[in-house]
């Protein structure tokens, strides 16, 4: 197979995504104030749905997110409540597909926890998880909810492991151990029969996530992958890297060979991460680099070249990291096709940032609005493992975002054990599982002691003032005693 190298010279052709243009949402529609979690970790540390926006926020004494109304957008209140269960940074958020108010977040203290936020938001600090998932051995630096189950999980962490979790019982049901280095990305084709990673032993994965087996692998020396994304149901993947001068770059492969990219792209020289966002319904590929300001996208077809640029949106303010509206979330009727959340870290900000393909018409526009994937799961958690693969169940856009029926997350009932010593339960609180972890818990615990200590000695005081007090009423009026 050739490599395509590709020209950035404009090729004149019929696309209805040629003027496609980022509009960013006026200041008073942003969300202000929000101290934005200064974590270097190569991830987005937001995540929004259609009717909430969660960002990973900078907290002293474990990890902690904000979650707030899309709709109550402008100047947070800087004592607005968080979900602050974790005893380590927060790093990876992200909303399950299915339940509009249930969080998946990843953290350093190795854990997994599944959240139910409010249907109103919240009005406290949260700390109690639906879920606590523990199977990893060391810290958690990414979770993706499978595409079409609304009970399956997944998650990887710096052990080199992917846990697949099954909600429906709340334990893992299978370990992915093939990968030798961390794991950056992981992405799911349209069913979720198959998954994509790509790890830092530059080798990019095509597997069955069931039973673990690589289908085919690609050594990337030339090209070292960072980011992977499935195209649909295109039979191709998209990957972003690094050439070996250093340049980014972007590459195209076709999913039945990964022997050679169809397509390789130097983007620039700068040193950022390169984000990809695919828009199946559009053929739209977005990049969007850490640390950039600006966002190219390009359109996805069938015939060579393959990947033809579009345009670029363009703004001075470097992005930490960007959440994506689901499509159902979207505003049909300004022909708004895809919605950016930016993190502009150092002035604590979130800017909305609409792609809008411009029409004179106001009636809607079947052409770009196909049937897409809704909010109803094709199957259940118990249905996927036995090796049941379902499409996802398609919404039209054009009524309207309707929910037929409200679905309702129901956690697995744990057995709850208990250990009682002295009236203290010793298995209400979680083993310590890193070191930090424990010369914390060591660390308090001293304190503790030092403070019963003290706590006793005052007692002993005031018992023998009491017994001398006692002793003084005998000898003063031995009759009345």
């Amino acid at each position: 197979m050739t490599v395509t190298k590709m020209s950035w010279r404009p090729t004149y052709r019929s696309s209805k995504f040629r003027n496609v243009y980022g509009k960013v949402a006026n200041r008073e529609h942003c969300f202000d104030g929000i101290p934005i979690t200064k974590n270097v970790h190569d991830n987005h540390f937001c995540a929004v749905n259609s009717k909430f926006l969660a960002i990973v926020t900078e907290s002293s004494g474990g990890g902690s997110f904000i979650v707030v109304p899309v709709s109550q957008y402008g100047r947070i209140d800087p004592r607005h409540p968080k979900v602050c269960g974790h005893q380590g940074n927060v790093l990876d958020i992200k909303w399950n597909p299915f339940f509009e108010n249930i969080i998946a977040s990843c953290s350093e203290d190795t854990s997994v926890r599944i959240w139910e936020i409010p249907q109103e938001g919240l009005r406290r600090n949260m700390t109690e998880a639906v879920l606590e998932l523990y199977g990893h051995s060391r810290r958690v630096g990414l979770v993706e909810w499978h595409p079409t189950s609304s009970g399956i999980l997944f998650s990887a962490g710096y052990d080199y492991k992917v846990l697949i979790w099954n909600l429906e019982v709340g334990e893992a049901v299978k370990m992915i151990d093939c990968h030798t280095d961390v794991i950056l990305s992981m992405s799911f084709n349209t069913d979720g029969s198959l998954m994509a990673t790509s790890c830092k032993d530059k080798i990019l994965r095509l597997m069955e996530p069931r039973s673990g087996r690589v289908l085919q692998q690609a050594n990337c020396k030339n090209h070292r992958v960072n980011r992977v994304v499935f195209l649909g149901n295109m039979k191709r993947l998209v990957t972003t890297g690094v050439s070996r001068w250093n340049t980014r770059q972007i590459a195209l492969w076709d999913q039945e060979d990964l022997s050679m990219p169809m397509v390789e792209e130097e983007i620039d020289g700068l040193s950022g991460l390169l984000f990809p966002f695919y828009d199946a319904d559009t053929h739209m590929l977005y990049l969007a680099g850490k640390g950039d300001g600006n966002i190219r996208y390009f359109e996805i077809t069938t015939e060579k070249p393959y990947l033809q640029y579009l345009m670029e949106y363009r703004s001075p303010a470097p992005q930490k990291g960007l959440g994506v509206m689901p499509k159902h979330g979207l505003d049909v009727a300004a022909c708004e096709v895809f919605r950016f959340y930016k993190l502009v870290t150092l002035k604590g900000l979130i800017e909305p940032i609409s792609m809008i393909v411009p029409r004179r018409s106001d009636t809607y526009q079947e052409d770009i609005y196909p049937m897409t994937p809704g909010i109803q799961p094709a199957l259940t958690a118990s249905e996927w493992i036995s090796g049941i693969n379902r499409d996802p169940v398609l919404m039209s856009l054009k009524e309207g975002y309707q929910r037929s029926d409200q679905l309702v997350f129901i956690a697995p009932a744990k057995e709850k054990k208990s250990v009682v010593v002295n009236g203290i339960d010793l298995l209400e609180n979680v083993p310590p599982r890193t070191e930090n972890e424990l010369l914390r818990m060591f660390f308090r615990q001293q304190e503790e002691l030092r403070r019963l200590k003290e706590e006793l000695a005052t007692k002993d005081v005031r018992i023998r003032q009491l017994e001398l007090e006692l002793n003084n009423l005998k000898n003063v009026s031995p009759n009345n005693v």
